[in-house]
């Protein structure tokens, strides 16, 4: 009898260290492992205007290139702020160039023509007063006709002056000053239609890069208010995963470090690249930690995958092994 039932009483002796040991690894192993998930860079385009959407051509879960017009918002108002911007640029293009071609020759020949005249005025005023000068002396007429022929005189050579003048300025062409404000104007006049064409172009919402439609928020034939995310995208490249990292292994992480991510329903482990992790703990504590405490702090971290993951879906958990030499 004692030496059948030993076995009974050595056996949970026996087995009680391989249990022990077994709990031991599984909890070291649990210790190297940062928990997470996949996700991608989400980028959220906004609407810039208050205007109706008149199309949405894809799908949402459509995989879209750079440039693909995602959504359409009406545009009629501001087509017709871009024609006006056209017709400003127009007329001050078309001021800059009469100014700097100058007058026609038959504007210049018309201003000959009054300098001639005025001349010829002249000099007849002038006979007229020496004539009257002449009969003042001989005391044949007054001193009233001579004050006026005098008048007449002066009041020629004025007009001779004036008519010389206009000649010179339809000869000489614009002043520097003159040119510059023009030109200035131009340059304000194409800024403006920039500035509307660029307007015209953001009611065309496109997508900004290679990426996944993931959501659009709005209906056709809503109208959207500037500022209101108006379609969501999920890059289209590999996914990272978003991880949180024990304050016991922070230390020993650095940006670009390759780490093994394990996800599920996937055999093989990945091989990522640590692109980013945070300095400051996602646990803020308000007064000093104990070593206990310490060691409940996280740090969140991005792994990224290789490209041959392209195709993994966002969310799936993931465990990343972290280093633990």
């Amino acid at each position: 009898m004692t030496l059948s039932m030993r076995p009974s009483f050595c056996q949970p002796l026996f087995v009680l260290p391989f249990v022990l040991f077994a709990l031991t690894a599984c909890s070291d192993k649990d210790a190297h492992l940062a928990l997470g998930t996949l996700e991608r860079d989400r980028i959220i385009l906004k609407a810039t205007a208050a205007e109706i959407i008149t199309q949405l051509p894809v799908a949402e879960g459509t995989l879209v290139a750079q440039g693909d017009l995602l959504l359409q918002l009406d545009d009629r108002r501001q087509q017709a702020l871009l024609a006006s911007a056209k017709a400003s640029l127009e007329s001050a293009q078309a001021n800059l160039t009469k100014l700097q071609n100058g007058n026609r020759p038959e504007d210049i020949a018309a201003a000959r023509s009054q300098v001639q005249g005025a001349d010829a005025q002249l000099v007849e005023a002038q006979k007229t007063f020496d004539r009257a000068q002449t009969l003042v002396a001989r005391k044949l007429a007054g001193a009233a006709e001579l004050d006026s022929a005098r008048a007449k005189r002066d009041s020629a050579q004025a007009n001779l002056d004036k008519a010389r003048e206009t000649l010179l300025l339809q000869t000489n062409g614009a002043r520097e000053e003159d040119l510059q404000q023009a030109e200035a104007q131009v340059a304000l006049a194409k800024a403006g239609l920039e500035l509307e064409q660029h307007n015209l172009d953001e009611l065309s919402i496109r997508a900004t890069r290679r990426a996944r439609l993931d959501h659009l928020p709005k209906h056709l034939g809503e109208r959207t208010s500037v500022g209101e995310a108006v379609v969501t995208l999920l890059d289209g490249g590999a996914p990272y995963a978003r991880i949180y990292v024990p304050e016991t292994h922070r230390v020993k992480l650095k940006t670009g470090a390759q780490l093994h991510i394990h996800i599920d329903g996937i055999a093989d482990a990945q091989t990522g690249k640590l692109r980013w992790i945070s300095q400051d703990p996602a646990f803020t504590p308000y007064f000093a930690l104990n070593s206990t405490d310490r060691a409940r702090l996280m740090y969140l971290a991005e792994v990224q995958l290789p490209d041959s993951a392209a195709e993994l879906p966002s969310g799936l958990p993931v465990q990343v092994e972290l280093p633990h030499d």
